[in-house]
């Protein structure tokens, strides 16, 4: 499990999910049953007999006076009315397929691979446009949105930025990369980011501000690939080229960038187990988000989120389930991005599965999956905690539809 610091500064434009007309997702799944039962002429007499219930059964369940809380019984009533266990549900249709993120992410590596320079290319304003739409998807977890429109972004990015134009379109180029670095770590592709995030280095020309906002995306990509001292390394060093450490009069953005650095290097340091360096650089990482206010995006509860985490690397899992469950309750969890929420409740799903506690594990995806969806759907260590969690037993019935959802059975 790969914890990722998520805060990528900048605008909060909306981007929730628009519904399609009749939204057949919204009814609830008594009544879809009941819709489909009916669409192939069988009573509820015929339809009972047919998954070995009783008719009573049946009309309790498309009345809503009973919940369909199990996933085998789920999967059976499916296959009496011959559907896949997410239509039964209401999975979104638009939904991607694995074989249709698998080709986004392809598209992506090609685009990173291709080094030539467009001979065209769209304003400053515009890629400005375009750079915040990104920023915009991704705190929304928007993730199938966003690779769509990456490889046009990487193009153009390049373009501008060879093309001589303001020096805020090298800032964009490294964020672009950045940004790429940091889908590809949620998507379980940890080489490909790490690509992606020395394409940033390369970028940043050595500016010390440049530099340290690609360095947020490597560092995650190198604790993806299990490298957490050079993680920690390569943060701490961009730490010392920032400068001296921000003080009261610093802008906001500046103390929220070195926040970032600190806690990505504690994330780091209790990945290979250093303890001491973890606790230090949380405590440092404490004193900048005071000092950031509201202004910069890096506040107290970021810092909280971290301190879980990475007590749940050092193997301190209670400590890590208290410190989660204190920083939620408050208000500044909700002001949080939506990707850095459901991101997080599923990265701490790891401590509740080592302290056995599979229940709060399910309820801890199950929000996840409330907060952003491609958190859950298209994470593969969402995949892996909701699978562990299945294996232990019998499941609730939000948890079974989740599984459904994800096409996800006990038997995986």
């Amino acid at each position: 499990m790969v914890p990722t610091l998520r805060s990528l500064h900048g605008g909060h434009p909306s981007g929730g999910a628009t519904m399609t007309g009749g939204s057949r997702q919204e009814l609830p799944i008594g009544r879809r049953i009941a819709q489909l039962r009916v669409r192939r002429g069988m009573s509820q007499q015929v339809f009972a007999d047919r998954i070995g219930k009783s008719k009573s059964w049946v009309d309790k369940i498309e009345r809503g006076a009973r919940r369909l809380d199990r996933l085998s019984v789920i999967e059976t009533v499916a296959g009496a009315l011959g559907v896949a266990t997410g239509v039964l549900v209401g999975r979104d249709s638009r939904q991607p397929t694995v074989t249709e993120m698998t080709a986004a992410v392809e598209r992506v590596r090609e685009a990173l691979a291709r080094y030539d320079i467009r001979t065209t290319c769209g304003t400053t304003p515009d890629l400005d446009r375009q750079v915040g739409y990104a920023l915009a998807a991704y705190r929304h977890a928007q993730y199938p949105q966003l690779l769509r429109v990456l490889p046009d972004l990487l193009a153009d990015a390049r373009h501008a930025a060879a093309a001589g134009l303001p020096v805020p379109a090298v800032d964009m180029l490294v964020r672009v990369y950045r940004l790429a670095a940091q889908v590809l770590v949620k998507l379980g592709e940890p080489d490909l980011a790490w690509l992606a995030a020395d394409r940033a280095m390369t970028a940043a020309g050595g500016d010390p501000r440049r530099t340290a906002i690609a360095v947020v995306g490597l560092a995650q990509a190198l604790r993806a690939v299990r490298r957490g001292r050079l993680a920690l390394a390569v943060a701490r060093t961009a730490l010392q080229r920032l400068g001296p450490t921000p003080c009261p009069d610093s802008p906001p953005e500046d103390v929220a960038l070195a926040g970032v650095l600190v806690v990505e290097a504690a994330l780091a340091a209790a990945t290979c187990g250093d303890a001491s360096t973890a606790g230090s650089l949380t405590d440092q990482g404490a004193g900048l988000a005071r000092l950031s206010g509201h202004g910069g995006g890096f506040w107290p509860v970021t810092v909280d989120l971290a301190r879980a985490l990475t007590a749940a690397s050092l193997g301190d899992n209670g400590l890590a389930i208290a410190t989660h469950e204190r920083a939620v309750s408050t208000a500044a969890w909700h002001r949080l991005p939506a990707e850095h929420r459901a991101g997080h409740l599923i990265d701490i799903t790891g401590a509740h599965l080592a302290l056995g506690d599979h229940d709060a594990a399910g309820r801890a995806l199950v929000s996840a999956d409330r907060i952003a969806p491609a958190e859950t759907r298209l994470r593969p260590v969402a995949r892996a905690a909701l699978t562990t969690v299945l294996r232990a037993g019998t499941s609730p019935a939000d948890v079974s539809r989740l599984a459904a959802m994800l096409g996800l059975t006990r038997q995986l």
